[in-house]
């Protein structure tokens, strides 16, 4: 089932995430559901504090924009064999509405375990490649917003706060 997802200013966004010590019925159901919840929301990626969850577990899904990767929910997933520079503007379904210029890793190597609890490794480039970096960056408490320039990130602090006024 999709799940809300967690939007700035939340601090869960900030925090470095714990490492999942086992694979459990729950940790595999938490991955499906975010699994939904990315393709509800029309998303590319999504890590569990975005869900509320501070646990190193992330999913991806590029095939709508990028045809022939197939979905990726890696458990413990880090970065290695970072080649080359790309720069792209991203979003992120926590901060809607902001898109952020990044310089990022062109092709990388990520490991992890999968939901089987096999060790897995897998070799991306381009669209792949800056979704699990942007979703990595979330397990270590940082943001695209982190980013952004100065009048950027105000504007948008600014933007934040009149539409939580009007919530209120």
């Amino acid at each position: 089932m999709p799940m809300e997802i967690i939007t700035y200013p939340n601090p869960i966004l900030e925090r470095v995430s714990e490492e999942i010590e086992e694979i459990t019925p729950e940790i595999r159901q938490l991955a499906e559901d975010m699994l939904q919840s990315i393709h509800s929301q029309n998303g590319l990626g999504l890590a569990a504090p975005q869900v509320g969850v501070n646990k190193r577990l992330i999913v991806v899904d590029v095939d709508k924009m990028d045809p022939g990767h197939g979905c990726f929910m890696l458990v413990n997933p880090r970065i290695s064999n970072q080649d080359g520079l790309t720069t792209t503007d991203e979003g992120c379904l926590s901060f809607p509405e902001l898109t952020v210029t990044m310089t990022r890793a062109k092709r990388i190597k990520v490991h992890g375990l999968n939901l089987d609890g096999q060790e897995t490794a897998v070799e991306a480039e381009g669209l792949l490649a800056v979704c699990f970096q942007h979703e990595v960056d979330h397990l270590n408490g940082k943001v695209i917003i982190d980013n952004a320039s100065y009048l950027k990130r105000t504007m948008y602090e600014r933007k934040v706060r009149k539409l939580r006024e009007r919530q209120n």
